[in-house]
């Protein structure tokens, strides 16, 4: 089924949705699993986006999603300057990733204090994004709801544990995504919710013994 906002396209700073707005939004996905605007970025563009991805404004998108700019923001246009007047250090290559991937794919490593995130996603057109691996587990998550990131131990008892916790405080559950490497090792959970999580329900679910690098992100779509 095609969209309006698939034929006129999203709001927002030119030139591209694809290489622009979306490039934006998996910087804003990125910047919020480290809680924050992160010290330093590592970017490396893939496919379309290494070829083209500087005449089209990826850097300066990626750049301000990390800042925090959402791809309306007319800041966008002056982000790499913006970057660097925060001490933000940047650094962008061009590669070529393993295995299949969209076209328009940028790998992400980012650190804020002790916090370190590497996030791979890729922009779908029409500014809509697919995040597909988040710390080198395999993930499927796009932005459009407030989301739960962490990692638990693969034991039994801990989906339940996170549901209650959620369930509580009055916190609707729209999907729940788990991803393990093997059996009994660490999982990846993500929980797309309908509204963000309350301060009371996060120090629940981090006091949980299984889990660790619990992260709240915002909805960004």
């Amino acid at each position: 089924m095609i969209s309006l906002l698939d034929i006129i396209g999203p709001v927002m700073v030119g030139p591209s949705s694809s290489h622009t707005a979306g490039a934006c939004r998996i910087g804003l996905f990125a910047r919020g699993l480290v809680g924050g605007q992160p010290e330093s970025a590592e970017v490396e563009l893939h496919g379309s986006f290494a070829r083209t991805g500087t005449g089209h404004g990826t850097d300066r998108a990626i750049a301000g999603g990390l800042l925090g700019f959402f791809p309306d923001d007319e800041r966008l246009r002056d982000s790499l300057e913006l970057a660097e007047a925060a001490g933000l250090r940047l650094k962008f290559s061009n590669t070529k990733l393993r295995g299949e991937h969209h076209p328009n794919t940028t790998r992400i490593t980012l650190r804020r204090e002790e916090h370190q995130a590497v996030v791979t996603g890729a922009s779908l057109g029409a500014g809509r994004i697919m995040i597909n691996e988040i710390d080198g587990f395999a993930v499927e998550v796009n932005g459009a709801l407030p989301t739960l990131v962490f990692v638990a131990q693969d034991v039994p008892g801990i989906v339940s544990a996170v549901t209650t916790a959620l369930a509580r405080q009055g916190e609707n559950i729209a999907t729940i995504k788990v991803s393990r490497r093997q059996k009994g090792g660490a999982a990846i959970h993500i929980y797309e919710l309908d509204q963000s999580p309350s301060p009371e329900t996060l120090g629940v679910i981090r006091a949980l013994p299984a889990v660790s690098h619990l992260r709240a992100l915002p909805r960004i779509a």
